[in-house]
């Protein structure tokens, strides 16, 4: 079952005896860093793409960053729209594979 409580076995990744782990939270915190794009907006970019993906993890941890970073209850909104926009234009796209001509 689904908890936030299970990321706390993250850690357990460590023990693995590689640095991927590491290098994984290396190369994540790279990313989500303020650049040319405010932290805000990627918190919310990482949101929709956790709709998209449905990690109810991620939907956790993006919707708290996103908020801590000053996004709305309407940003949140609209980019939950967002996500399903594209999520229906998926399928609506991939259709056009099963019409005939």
């Amino acid at each position: 079952m689904q908890t936030m409580d299970n990321l706390k076995r993250l850690g357990k990744l460590d023990q693995a005896g590689n640095d991927a782990w590491k290098r994984f939270q290396q190369f994540n915190s790279a990313a989500m860093e303020e650049g040319a794009i405010p932290g805000k907006y990627k918190e919310l970019i990482a949101l929709a793409v956790a709709l998209t993906t449905q990690c109810s993890y991620c939907l956790e941890i993006h919707r708290k960053e996103a908020e801590a970073k000053g996004a709305t209850q309407e940003e949140i909104a609209e980019t939950v729209m967002v996500a399903a926009a594209l999520r229906a234009g998926a399928a609506v796209t991939h259709g056009t594979e099963i019409l005939s001509d």
